[in-house]
């Protein structure tokens, strides 16, 4: 509605009825838009935006009545008011006809301008205050949705989207978010109402890439007024801003609407500070219980990688581990089941008590069995662990083998690629475990060994990604440039950690 008052539409044939209609409307500070006809008035407000219509019942094309009943069944101009006026007496089952088909007043001739004026007032209140309650219940839905997409997002860039996507998808207005990357550097995302985003790095607008041009004429350019609101988590904390073009938020009601947008955006950036934080400590912790660093062997030279799930996923409990037992080496991989610190201890508990177990069995078997008991005694319900373990000697290639549920070696030699066929039961369960198998590695034979976040894929089971990697590893390959190699391969974006170690025994 108009600041000087209402846009009326005055429906008559009679052109002295629309007339003082009209005026009276007018100099109540109402703007006038005259009809003659039924098909005229539905024309005018297929085209144009008007507050209420005034409507003669009797008018040459189409009944007032039908008129009536076309607007309200409009979902478009349902809401717009309309007043019924009558011409002359009519009986009193046609003012309920005309209330009953969508008119939410009817008057009849003779009208004076004080009655055509407060039934107009009184239709134009309620009318008023129903298009606020709408208005308000629109935008708190919105609100909400944006909200919830604002604390749903997982990474700092997504966060930025969503809020500048919310910010103008409530405010109806292009928006600025500038939110915090992980790295100490600042997103910036730039969103329409509509709600196509484009993003980038707070770097890259100094030349924009073509994504952005999506974004038309969005606030905060350099020397462009903007409303802005900056918001933080915590004191220590970078901040986070919303910006909107300054008639955007005309009223209090839509500096309120863009505060909460900023304190939604700088919570949710506070919770992914704290994921941030705790991802990185349990990392910390997990890389200090791997070997530091691989004994040099030059009768059995060997490489490993340990990768960390993807940054949204907990931490694991992936390892491996190097021993010497005088001339031999044992030589360990395993994995903790779940994803949490304490999946992370229980895993340095386990690699130091295979240490310790060592010293007093040599047989990777019997060291399992004593693994599996201290698992069973001290972690029954969240030690469950898979290993395989390898005694190996590297003067004659001669090794010793046992498995605990965890994938099987993969020996690559001239001859072929193949796993080793050693199995057994998982650790922690106390279940009887097979004897170490023995065999002889032939010289230039690689050993791979590898926890299952290699080899697991989305939607493939176990043994597609065990052939998969089978296929990828030849007994020539350089051992570090294979690991990375795999890893590019088939580790992106994994949800798992990833342990991998290979050795090699040399030609002769």
């Amino acid at each position: 509605m108009t600041p000087d008052g209402a846009h009326v539409l005055v429906v008559d044939d009679i052109e002295a009825s629309r007339y003082v209609r009209t005026s009276w409307l007018r100099r109540g500070g109402h703007r006038v838009t005259e009809a003659v006809t039924g098909g005229e008035a539905l024309d005018l407000l297929a085209a144009q935006e008007f507050d209420i219509v005034v409507l003669d019942v009797d008018l040459p094309d189409i009944n007032g009545f039908d008129v009536a009943e076309r607007i309200k069944g409009d979902p478009r101009t349902a809401a717009i008011p309309v007043v019924h006026v009558s011409a002359a007496f009519r009986e009193a089952e046609d003012r309920i006809t005309g209330l009953n088909r969508g008119a939410d007043a009817y008057l009849t001739e003779p009208v004076d301008a004080g009655e055509l004026m407060a039934t107009v007032e009184a239709a134009l209140r309620y009318y008023r205050a129903r298009t606020l309650a709408e208005r308000l219940a629109d935008r708190l839905a919105k609100l909400t949705a944006g909200t919830m997409a604002i604390n749903a997002a997982t990474e700092f860039d997504a966060l930025a989207a969503e809020a500048a996507r919310a910010t103008a998808t409530v405010l109806a207005a292009s928006a600025t978010a500038i939110g915090p990357t992980a790295d100490g550097g600042r997103w910036i995302a730039r969103a329409t109402v509509d709600g196509a985003v484009a993003l980038a790095r707070a770097t890259e607008f100094d030349e924009p890439p073509g994504g952005l041009s999506a974004v038309a004429d969005p606030p905060w350019n350099p020397g462009t007024p903007a409303s802005v609101v900056v918001a933080r988590g915590a004191p220590t904390r970078p901040a986070v801003l919303l910006a909107v073009a300054p008639e955007a938020v005309a009223t209090d009601e839509d500096r309120n609407l863009l505060v909460q947008l900023a304190q939604a955006t700088a919570l949710a950036a506070e919770g992914l500070w704290a994921y941030v934080e705790e991802h990185k400590l349990a990392l910390v912790l997990q890389r200090s219980l791997l070997p530091r660093e691989l004994p040099v062997v030059p009768s059995l030279p060997m490489a490993a990688r340990y990768q960390p799930a993807s940054a949204h996923a907990e931490i694991g409990g992936d390892f491996y581990e190097v021993t010497r037992l005088g001339d031999r080496l044992l030589i360990a991989i395993g994995d903790v089941c779940g994803h949490s610190i304490a999946a992370a201890t229980i895993m340095g508990e386990v690699r130091h008590a295979l240490r310790a177990y060592a010293v007093e069995e040599e047989d990777p078997a019997r060291i399992l069995r004593k693994l599996d008991a201290m698992l069973s005694r001290f972690h029954s319900t969240k030690g469950l662990t898979t290993m395989c373990l390898l005694l190996v000697d590297p003067a004659d290639g001669s090794t010793a083998v046992a498995n605990a549920g965890h994938v099987p070696p993969l020996v690559a030699h001239r001859a072929g690629t193949d796993y080793l066929p050693v199995h057994g039961p998982l650790l922690g369960i106390g279940l009887p475990r097979p004897p170490s198998t023995h065999l002889v590695l032939p010289p230039g034979a690689l050993v791979l060994l590898t926890t299952d976040g290699l080899v697991e894929h989305t939607g493939a089971d176990l043994d597609e990604g065990m052939d998969l990697l089978r296929d990828a590893v030849r007994p020539d390959a350089d051992m570090d440039a294979l690991c990375d190699d795999l890893l590019e391969r088939f580790g992106r974006d994994k949800k798992d950690d990833i342990a991998l170690f290979a050795f090699r025994r040399p030609e002769l």
